[in-house]
């Protein structure tokens, strides 16, 4: 029996079993450099799994410059589709002394017949390998199963409905009975919700007699969701809207309502109550306190497998929230509806999990009479600061004059980085184009991006300005299509997540389409029928794998905090370190991304340029 290491897919998904016919039914072969150890052509009789050495993958048809498309090191896997094709498409050759063990056909074709996922692992596009990695690494405590797949169904109450004329006195005896917070109010046309609260401020605030009709202190703005959606989603929107509760509808029917509580009580891990936290903090020191406790959320998310999206969603939400408060703890009240904060940048995509520099600004209403505002910036800057916010090395902040202007001010900003298109103009044209309202009045942030939209969608000589960015840096492929692997790694943030951020953003611009998250910009780009679906699901990932792999460098950067000298090491990520089907992930996301830079150069015609 030959002792072979099969802790990594796709052989995790087997059972004990299956891994011991492996182990029983393999050998072990050695191969010389040059040797070809499988020609086009050939009927596949073995699948490889490279133990030592190195093998290139050639296509014969194309020329000799540009025919190594493949590259298979220690761990790899190769020859299985040549098998499920009957015939190898290409030409596998060591590029020095190899040993591989050799998995002969038919027991591999039992395993695919015996294990449909392990027969489905080389069919599957990027987008279910990197799913399948995902669900895998879930560890412990709040599996994928129990967390990410938990729906609304498995967490809603009962809904009490009162009819819109019923009195306050009823009301208060409805909630009594049944050891209820809320209730919902039937009026002919919608819904709305009266709270323990609501009643209490009708009864002592504003003395409304206790035969008040229901309908006159209700609230009707609810947010709500379908029973099939998943309490992760529910969570999010209770942290976007400042609301602790949603109502179930199905179609239009009622079906019941889920409080902030009882998601809280159904995710059992404590990291999960930080968004309590945030809400409850009533001062500046607990709001702290909470923020300090997001990379423990996130390494908690990561460790339990969740999906990225689902993650920046979460963060995205809260980080608002954090900035939220902030800015009522410090600005007031008589300047909010005058004003709108935004973030930009990855903050503004909702693209950053851990926190980063800060990157915002400021919008007033014209006419605006703020006399002190210089010193109310710095104080917003620097309670940022103290809430984990660095910084911004390029002055990118509200403490910053030239990030504080009127709507008209921003609209002439606007029309003159348009008109100049030289690098600084097109990188706060990019800036504002990604900027998020997270204070104050978001009209006046509206304003100033359908300026932006309306100056720059139709424009395609500063449309190929702007697309040419996305192109600035190189992919980390080699000229014959395999991953680089420097000593000190690829920089994954501008050979991988840049280039299709960028480029989304290009396209999203053109499109006028008005989301900023890039995900939301793909999924809009295939709805206006830009993007095939199958090629922006693949982008997604692409991304998603990318932020991952810089993520982890972040985590292992804050048990190990680097030298101002090492600021840039994580988003370095050595390809060395990765597994086996990690390093094929990459290589194909970094595929996608230089197939993506094509398409771009294309559209905007920068094969010119």
């Amino acid at each position: 029996m030959v002792d072979v290491d099969l802790s990594q897919l796709p052989f995790t998904l087997l059972d004990d079993e299956g891994r011991e016919h492996i182990r029983r039914g393999i050998d072990l072969a050695y191969f010389d450099r040059d040797e070809v150890i499988l020609e086009t052509g050939q009927t596949g009789e073995y699948v490889y799994l490279l133990h030592k050495g190195e093998v290139a993958e050639i296509d014969p048809t194309l020329p000799s410059s540009t025919s190594r498309i493949g590259h298979y090191t220690a761990g790899d896997l190769f020859g299985a589709i040549s098998i499920l094709n009957g015939k190898s498409r290409y030409r596998f050759k060591a590029e020095q002394e190899c040993l591989c063990y050799l998995m002969p056909k038919a027991l591999f074709q039992q395993l695919c017949s015996h294990y449909p996922d392990f027969s489905d692992f080389f069919r599957q596009s990027l987008t279910h390998k990197a799913r399948l990695l995902t669900e895998k690494r879930a560890d412990g405590g709040v599996t994928m199963a129990g967390f990410m797949l938990a729906k609304v169904s498995e967490c809603m109450r009962e809904p009490l409905l009162m009819a819109a004329s019923s009195d306050i006195a009823s009301a208060v005896k409805q909630l009594n009975d049944s050891h209820a917070d809320s209730l919902l109010v039937a009026t002919q046309d919608t819904l709305g919700m009266v709270t323990k609260t609501d009643l209490l401020n009708a009864l002592v605030l504003e003395d409304s007699p206790v035969t008040a009709p229901l309908d006159k202190i209700a609230h009707f703005n609810l947010v709500t969701v379908a029973p099939d959606q998943y309490l992760f989603e529910v969570l999010v929107l209770m942290t976007r809207h400042k609301v602790t509760r949603v109502v179930v509808m199905e179609r239009n029917d009622l079906k019941g309502v889920v409080e902030l509580t009882d998601v809280l009580s159904y995710f059992s891990s404590r990291s999960y109550v930080v968004s309590l936290q945030v809400e409850q903090a009533s001062s500046l020191e607990a709001l702290s306190a909470a923020s300090q406790r997001t990379p423990e959320l996130v390494k908690a998310l990561m460790a339990q497998g969740v999906k990225l999206r689902f993650a920046m969603d979460l963060l995205a939400a809260l980080n608002g929230r954090i900035m939220s408060k902030a800015w009522e703890f410090t600005i007031d009240e008589r300047y909010r509806e005058q004003s709108c904060m935004m973030v930009m940048g990855s903050e503004g995509r909702g693209e950053q999990i851990l926190k980063t520099d800060q990157d915002n600004g400021l919008i007033l209403a014209d006419e605006t009479q703020w006399p002190d505002i210089a010193s109310h910036m710095q104080t917003l800057t620097d309670t940022l600061i103290q809430l984990g916010y660095p910084p911004c090395p390029g002055n990118i902040m509200v403490s910053n004059p030239e990030w504080v202007a009127t709507i008209s001010q921003w609209k002439s900003n606007i029309a003159k980085w348009a008109s100049e298109r030289d690098g600084d103009s097109l990188m706060k044209l990019a800036i504002m184009l990604d900027a998020h309202a997270v204070a104050g009045n978001p009209r006046l942030l509206e304003s100033v991006r359908d300026e932006l939209f309306e100056r720059c969608s139709r424009d395609e000589l500063l449309l190929s300005y702007f697309a040419r960015t996305a192109l600035r840096f190189s992919t980390p492929l080699t000229l014959f299509g395999s991953l680089k692997k420097p000593q000190h790694g690829i920089d994954i943030k501008k050979g991988g997540i840049f280039p299709i951020v960028h480029g989304v953003r290009t396209m999203a611009l053109e499109r006028r389409i008005k989301a900023t998250s890039t995900l939301d910009r793909l999924d809009a780009l295939v709805v206006d029928g830009r993007l095939d679906r199958r090629f922006a699901e693949d982008l997604g990932e692409a991304l998603a794998l990318f932020t991952e792999l810089r993520l982890r460098q972040q985590l292992a950067a804050l048990e190990t905090p680097s030298t101002p000298q090492e600021t840039n090491r994580t988003n370095r990520v050595v390809v060395q370190t990765l597994s086996s089907l990690e390093r094929d992930l990459l290589r194909e996301a970094l595929h996608i991304v230089k197939d993506f830079k094509q398409r771009l150069s294309h559209r905007y015609h920068l094969e010119y340029s």
